[in-house]
Order: C-alpha cells, then structure tokens, then sequence
C-alpha cells in the first residue's frame, strides 16, 4: 500500500484518527503571508517606493549583478533555518504550499484522498531548476570571463513589479502549480517535481538537528502517516530510526498532534549527514524504467515548448506545466491498451472501454499535445529569429548582414501570422529589423504598435527614436528616448543626452533636468554632474 488510509488506522485500537489542530495554526500563519503581500504591494501603490520582493526567486538577480536585495536575504535566511530547525519555512511560510495545501484539503472534504505520483526521474528536477536559477549565473560568466559583479545592497525598489508575471499568468501559476499539480500528482506534488528551493532545503534539512522525534510509547498505529500531506511514510521512520529523517518532512508537526500515544516530538538529534541507516523496504514507482525515461523527454520538450512562451510564461511556471505534462502523456497512451485506469477516484478506462470521464481526459490531452506541438514551433522561430539578429549585428559584409536580418524578418513574421498571441516584444523584434533594412513606414508601424501593447519596452522607444530623427522629427524623438532614459537608464541616458542637449527646446532641456534628479542613484554619479552642468549651459532651470 502506498499510504495508510483512515479507514484501516481507524479499525485499530487507537481509534478513529482526529484532526490536526497544528492545521488551523499552520493555516493562520499562511493567511499572515498573504496578509503581508498584500500590504506591501498596497505600500508600493501608495509610496511608489518599497521594500524589494520578498521572494527567492529574486536570488536570481544577486547572483546576476550583485544586488543584495530583500529576496535574496530572506532565501538565506530561510536556508540558515532549515540547516537549524528543518523544513519548518516550507511548512509554515510559503505561498504556493498554501495553494496546494488548500486544494488537497478540498479534494478531501470531496472525499478524494490526493495520491502521490511516485517517479525515480522526476525527483531530480527541482536539483536542475536549482542549478539553472543559482549556480548557472556564476558558471556563465566565469566561463566567458566576465567579471565578477560588485556587491551593493539594493532593498528598496520602485519596480516592485518588474520581476513578477501579469495578473492573467499569476492566476495561472496558482491554477497549475497550486492546483491542478495536486491533481494529478499529489500533495506537495510541485514541492516534490519542480520546487527549486525546496532542492536547496532538502540537504539543509539533512544538517538540521531539529527532527521529529518518537518515543518507546509509538505502536505503529499509522495515524502519523494518514495524517501527512508531505508524503512520509511517518510510522516505518519511526519504527526503524526512532526519528523522521526524510527531508520531504515540512515540519507541519500534524503526525505529532494526531498521535493518540503523544510519542512525536520536535526536537533535537544528531544531523542525518553521515549517519548509518538500515535500510528501508524498497520504494514503489508508477511506471517502469522505459516509461521513465519517455517521461523525462516529454518533460524537456514541454519545457522548450514553454518557457517563455508568448514571452509571458515564467520559469516555474513553465516546471509545473511540464511535469504534470510528463504524468498525463503517460496515462494517456496507457490509457489506449489498458483495460482499466484511473486517476486519484476518477475511473478512466473500464473492462476495455473508456468512461465519460476518461474519454473527456484523452480528448483534453490530445489538445494539449497540439498546442505543445505548435508552441514548439513558435518558439523555434523566434530562438531562430533571434539568432539571425545576433548573427546580422556581428558581421562586416553587406550581403551577409542583409540575409541574416531578412531571415530573420521571415521567422518573425511566421510568428506574427500564426501565433495565438501578438506580442510586443515580437513587434519591436520585427520592427527593429526592418529599421536596419531601411523599410521605415513599417517599422514604424510595428515599433508604434509594441509601444501600444507594452509601453515598457526601452528599446522600442530608441528604435523609433531613430526612425523619427531620421525624418528630423527631433521633439518627438527625445520625447521616447526621454521614456526609455527612465526605463533604462544605462542603456538610453547617454543618448537621450546627445539628443536634447543638440535638438531640445526650452521646455525639454528643464524635463531632462528633471529627469536627472528623479533618477538619482540609478545614474553613475560623474555622468549625472556633467548632464547637470551640460544642460544648466545651455539654459536649463
């Protein structure tokens, strides 16, 4: 048996299994995080300035470019805690838990008991994600002999929102990775195939001291593992180690408050690093060594066909798609020869045949694998498209510059035609390749119409720039570098310098003025004094 079900705990002299009251403290303490969010983006709103997120991901940038900032501080933090007391910050503070948690208590309420989905390759992605988002920055540059960033701390921020996803892709993070991974994968099935962090806290969790004890009172009643939501097998670590050592454990201390003996604990123990354990009964997975491996392929290709899709689908995103992806094209092909199937209580296939319910899955799967089919494409042309812009700003020879940046037009253009959604970043792809072809009236229209989508992106507002000087346009054209200046300062300040300190009236000298103090900090500090004294010359106020 994969878990230890209620019913049978419940017919043992324990008696019937209680519920956890640790849930309903758990469950405040996730409410408090939301809370907290919640109030820092109203701040933001208000002030326009705040605290930097909140959120590991944002370790990301550190790494990148040396700016300390609030995530990257609270990932550590919460790591130093882990190696102290466990997974207690997984169990207790995180987001996307909380979103699974409640749709595994929903599902349980409907009387569908969420079963985990066992695989000996998936396990392993959450280590790759890791890497990917917190060892491949440094190993990138080391390899191309950049330098390394200096350390500058960067706690507040006025782009509060740069980093995160649209309120549509948000909602759709919570569905999938909150959601629908429980579904079909169990709980904590993202913690378990996707979470990157949680790669991190997992050998925390093996220095940790702080372990959940069991007592000489412990029977081996159960109640501990019918009452985890993290998948452990509570009652064989305690019959063989006296202890759970399995650093899936978030530390929702629920196997301690369900004991009916009091034999859990929190507390203190040698770390599991370099102990000696028996072993314990071998692991149950739900496909073979070949299915395995066809999963693994599914999963990365899903993963190219994904991430970054439509330039919107977010890294973790794109994770929690592609393992329940991986799951589901799996049952479905078993689904064609098995005589019976199902997924968690729903029957699927039945003495041969299949049920509503399970012709509905092949069909909604047979979709999904189209739309995975035909993003794959899309996403080609445009990782094409890029390349052959890369590939045109390189070379000297005419010819060759021209080819590259048609070929590139072409696999643009194939994206603009065929692809579900118009996107801006598309628009100023093609438009600032048809800048360097000389066809301005349509660049203009696609740069003015990635503007019009995404009025964020600096580099548009330069190309078109470019376009409108080149017509002797000049207001209109400071007027956008004037807007990249302030999207990216180190891009487009310089420019936008060059430009209205030689073409600006009176009225776009004092702007740019302006702008100078409103950027402040985000200029290097030399470049902002001759800006000052350059545009105080020339009669600025």
């Amino acid at each position: 048996m994969s878990e230890v079900t209620s019913d049978a705990a419940a017919r043992g002299k324990c008696g019937p299994i209680r519920e956890s009251r640790r849930t309903h403290w758990r469950m405040l303490s996730l409410l408090g995080v939301h809370l907290f969010i919640i109030i820092h983006v109203i701040q933001w709103k208000m002030h326009g300035r705040t605290l930097s997120p909140l959120e590991p991901s944002e370790s990301m940038q550190t790494l990148q470019t040396g700016m300390i900032n609030a995530g990257f501080i609270l990932f550590a933090l919460a790591t130093l805690a882990t190696m102290i007391f466990g997974r207690f910050f997984c169990g207790w503070a995180c987001h996307l838990l909380a979103y699974q948690d409640a749709a595994g208590w929903i599902m349980t309420k409907a009387g569908i008991k969420p079963r985990p989905f066992r695989s000996r390759l998936l396990v392993f992605v959450p280590y790759g994600a890791a890497f990917y988002m917190f060892v491949w920055p440094s190993l990138a540059r080391a390899l191309s002999g950049g330098d390394s960033p200096r350390w500058a701390f960067h706690l507040t921020t006025a782009s509060f929102w740069a980093t995160f996803p649209g309120l549509w892709i948000s909602l759709l993070s919570i569905i999938v990775c909150g959601v629908l991974v429980i579904v079909f994968l169990g709980n904590k099935g993202f913690c378990t195939y996707a979470c990157p962090y949680g790669a991190l806290f997992s050998p925390a969790d093996r220095l940790a001291p702080g372990k959940i004890l069991v007592s000489p009172a412990c029977d081996g009643c159960g109640h501990c593992t019918a009452a985890c939501t993290s998948n452990v097998r509570v009652h064989e670590e305690a019959k063989l180690y006296r202890r759970v050592t399995d650093p899936g454990c978030m530390k929702c201390l629920d196997c301690v408050d369900v004991c009916p003996r009091q034999a859990l604990s929190f507390g203190w123990t040698r770390p599991e690093l370099g102990r000696k354990k028996a072993p314990r009964a071998p692991r149950r997975y739900d496909f073979g060594w070949w299915e395995e491996i066809a999963m693994g392929l599914i999963f990365l290709g899903t993963m190219y066909a994904v991430r970054g899709l439509y330039e919107a689908v977010p890294f973790l995103l794109s994770l929690g798609i592609a393992a329940i992806t991986a799951y589901l094209a799996l049952v479905w092909f078993r689904n064609w020869r098995a005589p019976f199937s199902t997924i968690q209580a729903w029957t699927l296939r039945r003495a041969g045949r299949f049920t509503p319910a399970g012709l509905g899955m092949q069909i909604a799967v047979g979709v999904l694998f189209l739309f995975l089919g035909h993003s794959g494409v899309i996403q080609y042309r445009i990782h094409e498209a890029e390349y052959r812009i890369a590939e045109a700003n390189q070379t000297t020879d005419a010819n060759a510059f021209e080819r590259s940046a048609r070929a590139a037009l072409g696999h643009y253009q194939f994206c603009l035609e065929y692809g579900l959604v118009d996107v801006a970043a598309w628009r100023q792809g093609i438009g600032s390749v048809q800048a360097l072809l000389g066809l301005d009236a349509e660049a203009e229209q696609n740069l003015t119409r990635a503007l019009e989508l995404d009025d964020s992106l600096a580099r548009a507002h330069i190309s078109l720039a470019d376009l409108l000087g080149r017509r002797e346009q000049f207001g209109p054209a400071i007027d956008h570098l004037r807007q990249a200046a302030r999207l990216d300062p180190a891009l487009a300040f310089a420019p936008y310098m060059d430009v209205v300190l030689q073409y600006g009236d009176a009225p776009r000298l004092n702007t740019a003025l302006e702008l100078t103090s409103e950027l402040g900090g985000r200029l290097d500090p030399a470049l902002s004094v001759r800006a000052r004294d350059a545009l105080r010359a020339r009669g600025a106020r």
